[in-house]
Order: C-alpha cells, then structure tokens, then sequence
C-alpha cells in the first residue's frame, strides 16, 4: 500500500446530535470550502440530523495540466475516451474516503444513514466508493460524474446493490460530457441499482433548481420531515 494520510476537511454540525453524515467531495482543483455553501441552500428544517463532512483531496501533480500541482482524488491523463486511467490514485482515494465512512461509524452513525455526495471527479470517487463498499450505505449523489472504470459494476459490493443514487447531469458540460453522465446512469441501471437521473440546461457546474432537487431527495433519504 502506497504512503497513506488521513484527510483533513471541514465538517458542519447540526443544531442537534447528528444522526446521518454527508460526505461531500469537490472536484479538480478545488477544495473542501468548495461545496460548503450549498448546506444552507438546500433548506433543510432546522431540526434536522445531518452531520455535513467536506474533505480536502491531497495535493498531486496533474498530468493533462503539465504537472501542475493541485488537488485532485487521483491524476488525468488525458480527456479522450480511451486514455488510460489512474486506477492506483483512484484506490488510493475509495481508501481515503473508506476511512472516513469507518469514522462516522465510530462515532455512532449507522452505515445505512452515510451518504456520499461529489461533484465531477468527486462524484466518480463517491460512486466508486459507494458500490463497492462492504456495508450497506443511505446512497450516493454524483454530480456532474462518471464511472472512472468501467468494470466498477462487475466489482460491486452485494451490501449495497440497492443503494439509491441520485445522478445530475448538465446537457451543455464541456468538461464532463452529459454522455459520460448518461453512460453512468446506464451502467448502473442495467445493473439493478435504483437512480434517479436529472439533467438540466448547465454547464459543468449547479444550478439552483439542481440543489432543489438534491435537497427533497435527502429529506426522502434521511427521513426529514
């Protein structure tokens, strides 16, 4: 196993005893402040339970960027469809964000009521670790994401076969493109998994309507009245 250490992150508290996790993951270049602002946005009742972590991806040397150093969850290559994959990074990061996961559970928060959330590369590092993780999780939010391997699904976790996911997509993402959001979706419900897929007219970011939409899905998925 390569050098490992734990990830440092922001982390929000309920006004009262948490009772669920968000584990949100930014995307490249980004940080862990990056999703912060999104908490209040998604109007969640003042009562509710949920215990909001963002963490921060280590700082890496990106090889589509000219080795120019940033945070990613693993490196990229190259934005063609068939440029080889950092699976090393990718494992080490599902490792990373494992630990998180057995973290919460320490802290007395149910498997089932963990959510991993990530926008971009952070969505494909929250779908990866989700599917394949060996207990059951609450589900999983990608926005804007990917399935970074394609043999993920083949390699899935039994615990987590019914996992709710919910995939969002802009039609007009330069970066990621709505295919490859498209494609994910796809995999997954071939697959059995229950995903909800929304698409809306953005680019490679959110848009309100899209944080609407993810605040009534965690209400329905943490039981906020």
């Amino acid at each position: 196993m390569t050098n490992h250490t734990a990830l440092h992150f922001i982390e929000i508290e309920p006004a009262v005893p948490a009772q669920h996790t968000i584990i949100w993951l930014h995307g490249l270049g980004a940080d862990g402040n990056d999703f912060v602002p999104i908490v209040p946005e998604l109007h969640l009742p003042s009562h509710h339970t949920i215990r909001f972590i963002f963490p921060h991806a280590p700082i890496m040397p990106i090889t589509l960027n000219n080795g120019y150093k940033m945070r990613a969850w693993y490196d990229i290559y190259s934005l063609n469809n068939n440029h080889r994959v950092d699976e090393t990074g990718i494992a080490q990061s599902v490792l990373s964000i494992t630990e998180l996961i057995e973290a919460e559970i320490a802290r007395g928060i149910s498997s089932t009521h963990i959510i991993l959330a990530g926008f971009s590369q952070g969505a494909a590092i929250a779908l990866t670790t989700g599917i394949c993780y060996s207990q059951a999780l609450g589900g999983i939010i990608a926005l804007s994401g990917y399935l970074p391997l394609t043999n993920t699904v083949d390699q899935a976790s039994s615990a987590n076969r019914k996992i709710p996911i919910f995939i969002a997509h802009g039609t007009h993402d330069p970066i990621v493109p709505y295919l490859a959001g498209k494609t994910a979706e796809t995999l997954l419900q071939q697959a059995g998994y229950p995903v909800s897929f929304h698409t809306y007219p953005m680019a490679h970011s959110v848009c309100g309507e899209e944080i609407k939409d993810i605040g009534q899905w965690i209400k329905i998925h943490c039981k906020i009245q």
